[in-house]
């Protein structure tokens, strides 16, 4: 047996668990594990049930993307094969999902008969942010199982839903709490006992009152929201088409929507953009389990609109700021921009009333270096003068705690120049926003010649 995918005999269970780090990606190899497992676990006649789970951290989080376009894409068994391996099979198969559970892992699951899961699972069908719609049935088993119109969302969208979320409907079976294994071979073992035949989701049907009303205001509404993508609305069709064709021709759909967006260049340019921010994650020479220093506390130097937007960003993720200046016009100036920024936000509609008030309420406002002295980083946004940053690294490492992060916003000045102001130049690293900061996603993290592999 493959030591991808872990086999063990609870009882009358067997226990199927996928363990290909780091989160169960679809490949080649996992998808033939699995088949050779299923077929094991059906040929033993001393197995009634199945269940299939994968790690805490992911049952599975979908296909190999880095096998797209490579001939490990297209190898037997290919995904759709193994999921209706799981569902033809005469006996109950059990998902014991935690973790993520997206995109092919979770149609995956949803080719099982059966789902338990722990609440804060993550449930979802992202492929199009990717410029693709699902490809292994989740288009057509996704309504039969929590109906037609959360199905449009759930695919159009691709945001993920906690597994709680689905409780009450035939997604989900069972929240577990704690070992959501043990619940699925317990659930198991109840199917067994009851003679419970497999739930095979294709066989279910989708009805809606006022369908076609719906796909209209659903195809109105997702041509306004996704503008120049042409993701959402295949998927919308091929969601669309489990309610008046068959299972077996809205599976067709649904492979025609995804060849053809596979070879559109809109897909190609976002697979891109997904394998380079995956790679600008991993540094060559960090080793695997270098530990992170914790940051809880952070100061920002410089009130004005690159500062702000710093702020900002801190303030999102719930971490407070020490935001400083030199002069109090200067900070109140600064402040009422975040505010302002705030403000519009919630106008929008983006943001609620208390969630404004608890951000502003994260930010302390200082004109003293002295209240940046147990922050854990600190980034300064002031001018891009050598002599300037001079002073205020200086002013730092006398004033910050030891272990404090220093970065520098700088775009161009020498960054170990910078940290040769300090006694710690170990500490110093440049974090280059782009503006607007609160908007843009891009960060340039520099690294000096000294600065620390845990930095």
């Amino acid at each position: 047996m493959s030591d991808i995918v872990n086999y063990e005999l609870r009882g009358p269970v067997a226990v199927l668990s996928m363990n290909k780090g780091p989160v169960n990606g679809l490949g080649a190899a996992l998808r033939t594990a699995i088949a050779d497992a299923m077929d094991r676990a059906n040929a033993d006649p001393a197995v009634q049930a199945i269940v299939l789970t994968g790690t805490p951290r992911a049952f599975s989080a979908g296909a190999d993307i880095t096998e797209f376009g490579t001939p490990n894409a297209s190898r037997e068994p290919n995904l759709r094969v193994v999921i209706d391996q799981i569902e033809g099979g005469a006996k109950p198969v059990v998902a014991a999902i935690a973790g993520q559970c997206l995109g092919g892992g979770l149609e995956l699951a949803l080719g099982c008969h059966f789902r338990v899961a722990l609440p804060d699972a993550q449930l979802g069908l992202p492929e199009v942010k990717i410029g693709l719609l699902p490809g292994g049935g989740g288009t057509q088993r996704m309504p039969r199982l929590i109906g037609l119109e959360q199905a449009v969302n759930m695919v159009t969208l691709g945001n993920p839903a906690p597994a709680k979320n689905f409780a009450g409907t035939p997604l989900i079976d069972r929240v577990a709490d704690g070992d959501v294994v043990a619940a699925a071979v317990a659930f198991a073992q109840e199917l067994i006992a009851a003679k419970t035949p497999p739930r095979r989701t294709r066989a279910l049907s989708v009805s809606h009152p006022q369908g076609e009303s719906f796909l209209q205001f659903a195809r109105n509404s997702v041509a306004q929201q996704a503008k120049g993508q042409i993701a959402p609305m295949k998927a919308l069709e091929a969601v669309a088409a489990s309610l008046t064709k068959s299972f077996d021709e809205g599976m067709r759909v649904e492979r025609e929507g995804f060849m053809s967006l596979m070879a559109s260049p809109e897909s190609r340019a976002l697979r891109h953009i997904f394998k380079a921010e995956h790679a600008a994650s991993k540094i060559a020479d960090l080793p695997a389990g270098t530990p992170l220093r914790e940051i809880r506390k952070v100061g920002v130097i410089g009130a004005g609109t690159m500062g702000g937007g710093i702020t900002m960003n801190f303030l999102n993720a719930g971490i407070p700021v020490v935001l400083l200046e030199m002069k109090q016009e200067a900070l109140d100036k600064g402040l009422a921009t975040i505010r302002r920024n705030y403000e519009n936000s919630m106008k929008k509609g983006k943001l609620k009333p208390e969630q404004l008030e608890q951000r502003m309420a994260l930010i302390t406002g200082t004109l003293s270096y002295s209240d940046l002295s147990d922050v854990d980083l600190v980034i300064e946004a002031v001018f891009e003068n050598m002599d300037v940053k001079k002073t205020v690294f200086e002013t730092l490492d006398k004033t910050c705690k030891a272990g404090a992060i220093l970065a520098s916003n700088t775009s161009y000045l020498n960054l170990d120049r910078i940290a040769s102001f300090t006694k710690r130049p170990t500490d110093v690293i440049g974090l280059h926003f782009f503006s607007p900061a609160n908007i843009m996603k891009l960060l340039e993290v520099v690294r000096g010649d000294k600065t620390a592999k845990d930095v």
